[in-house]
């Protein structure tokens, strides 16, 4: 079994990637993660760029924890790649980050992290960047 967490270059995606790393840690398992775009990565701001992937590598490395990291360019949305990725994996636990919404921006751009807490069939735990 593995922890799960999505990552995206954001402080957002530092505070998933930091508790998923005590997770894993904590629970002596492997950790996967997962940073996707939809469509052509190239054009969107939440995937990791070479530089990015090379700086988060080397976190991983340094943290201890036997990790994998895999990057998608996909036709899904995150929540559902995400999904997806842990029923695949059998994953213990998905930890995501959470921003802070308007209700009116969660009403007009809907909420990957609700669709995630909601329809994952492990654990889920959100965190939130400290201010």
């Amino acid at each position: 079994m593995s922890v799960l967490t999505g990552y995206v270059p954001t402080p957002v995606g530092e505070a998933a990637l930091e508790v998923a790393i005590a997770e894993a840690k904590l629970r002596e398992v492997s950790l996967i993660v997962l940073n996707s775009a939809r469509g052509d990565g190239g054009a969107d701001d939440n995937f990791a760029d070479d530089a990015t992937a090379a700086r988060l590598r080397a976190r991983l490395h340094e943290s201890g924890v036997s990790y994998q990291l895999l990057r998608s360019v996909s036709s899904r949305e995150p929540a559902q790649e995400l999904i997806a990725m842990a029923t695949d994996i059998d994953a213990h636990l998905i930890v995501i980050g959470l921003r802070r919404r308007t209700p009116v921006g969660k009403l007009l751009m809907g909420s990957t992290a609700q669709r995630i807490l909601l329809d994952a069939e492990c654990p889920v735990l959100a965190v939130k960047p400290p201010r």
